[in-house]
């Protein structure tokens, strides 16, 4: 396969899926306003009963709360994924992509970076919506910087995970299920609005070794942003070594989605 066709191709397609969302602003106004909705909800309505309130008002729990919502959200911006391959199979696309003298790869390329695309711009809303609730980086420009990639990281490795589910459910109907149910437990049993050490019992134990959380852990200390006065520090393995751990998580999941994304998009366009 020609490295440069697959990346000239996947350029193409990635503008195609980039322009779609251009035409389609709801795409991005449910991305953008689902997040800013748990932002205020768990900043001011759950906040001071999770976090407590204390002498600052819940502005701890607030600069706690925000790596999580950035992990949240690329996350479930993962469903855009889903619904963007069964949508173009439900209507033809994806079989007038394979009558071209194009790559294979290049249509599943195309459309998860393009959802990275969706991510970044999804991330600098939140980004800004943060600094209006009084979150802060107390790191250097680098480790702020990383904290980012790794969010990006982590999106695009779900990504792959929205490629295989758009193009093994086939209909937008089912895709709108499929690419939200396995979110919830994935982003809630985990640290993101609450400390891992809270969980109890089983749930403890699948939210230390989550890989959302190693990736929430991971920006928070990027970012310089400690949990509440108070609350337990993270313990074991991937707690203390959370940036790693995220890492090889998203090399898993890319290493096994990637192919089987690649061989159910040769056996849906055949």
């Amino acid at each position: 396969m020609n490295a440069t066709k697959v990346v000239s191709d996947s350029a193409v397609i990635t503008w195609r899926n980039v322009m779609n969302v251009r035409r389609n602003p709801d795409w991005l106004l449910g991305a953008t306003a689902f997040p800013i909705m748990f932002v205020l909800l768990f900043a001011y309505v759950f906040g001071n009963a999770i976090g407590g309130a204390g002498a600052d008002g819940g502005a701890a729990y607030r600069e706690f709360l925000i790596a999580g919502i950035f992990a949240q959200t690329v996350a479930f911006n993962s469903s855009y994924t889903v619904i963007g391959f069964a949508n173009d199979l439900q209507k033809g696309i994806i079989d007038r992509f394979r009558s071209l003298p194009m790559s294979r790869l290049a249509v599943l390329v195309g459309r998860t970076t393009a959802d990275q695309v969706l991510s970044v711009v999804v991330l600098v809303v939140m980004t800004v919506c943060g600094l209006l609730i009084g979150w802060r980086i107390h790191s250097g420009f680098l480790d702020a910087l990383l904290g980012y990639l790794m969010i990006l990281l982590f999106a695009f490795a779900l990504s792959w995970v929205g490629a295989y589910i758009g193009l093994v459910a086939r209909s937008v109907e089912v895709a709108n299920s499929a690419g939200l149910i396995w979110m919830f437990p994935l982003t809630f049993v985990s640290s993101a609005f609450v400390p891992q050490e809270s969980l109890p019992g089983v749930l403890g134990s699948i939210a230390d070794w989550n890989p959302f959380t190693a990736a929430v852990n991971a920006t928070r200390r990027l970012f310089g942003n400690e949990s509440p006065p108070g609350w337990p520090e993270p313990s074991g393995w991937p707690a203390e070594n959370a940036a790693l751990y995220a890492i090889l998580s998203c090399i898993v999941i890319i290493a096994i989605f990637a192919p089987l994304a690649t061989a159910r998009y040769s056996r849906v366009s055949s």
